[in-house]
């Protein structure tokens, strides 16, 4: 009897510590389509078009601003562990650029070692350079107000 319990006991052990190992280990997460290289061979320059392009290589997720004079196709992989945020261990960009007549005018392959993060939209307040709390600029201002001079303006 007291084998049977030790091996339980053992086997217990055996398939918690899987379940901690297996809880603990790190997760990979791939976002995005880029085209095969492959794929990519078929694309000529100075020939291939959008409409051709979008048959043979798919349409991206994101387009050019300006005038969609180009397609960018963006994969990034991730890694997380346990609780930390997702860190981007890989990411690939192809870019086609078209030119004003809309045939493919060059393409281009870019890795993570190629760019940089760029913040489109900050939603973060500058800090204070001067060191003045707000109530003091809101009721700092009440004095500087002069209503002759906003009227004398408009004659």
């Amino acid at each position: 009897m007291a084998k049977r319990s030790t091996r339980n006991a053992v086997l217990a052990c055996a398939i918690a510590a899987s379940i901690v190992t297996t809880g603990c280990s790190r997760l990979s997460d791939s976002h995005g389509y880029v085209p095969e290289p492959s794929a990519l061979d078929d694309v000529v320059v100075g020939r291939d078009t959008r409409e051709t392009v979008a048959l043979s290589v798919g349409r991206p997720g994101t387009a050019g601003i300006l005038a969609d004079s180009a397609w960018y196709y963006v994969r990034s992989d991730y890694e997380r562990f346990l609780w930390r945020a997702p860190v981007e261990v890989d990411r690939e960009v192809v870019a086609i650029s078209f030119a004003e007549n809309g045939t493919v005018s060059n393409i281009e392959r870019f890795g993570l070692e190629d760019g940089q993060v760029v913040a489109l939209n900050r939603r973060v307040t500058d800090s204070n350079t001067q060191g003045i709390g707000f109530l003091r600029q809101l009721f700092s201002n009440f004095g500087n107000f002069n209503p002759g001079a906003l009227l004398s303006e408009g004659n």
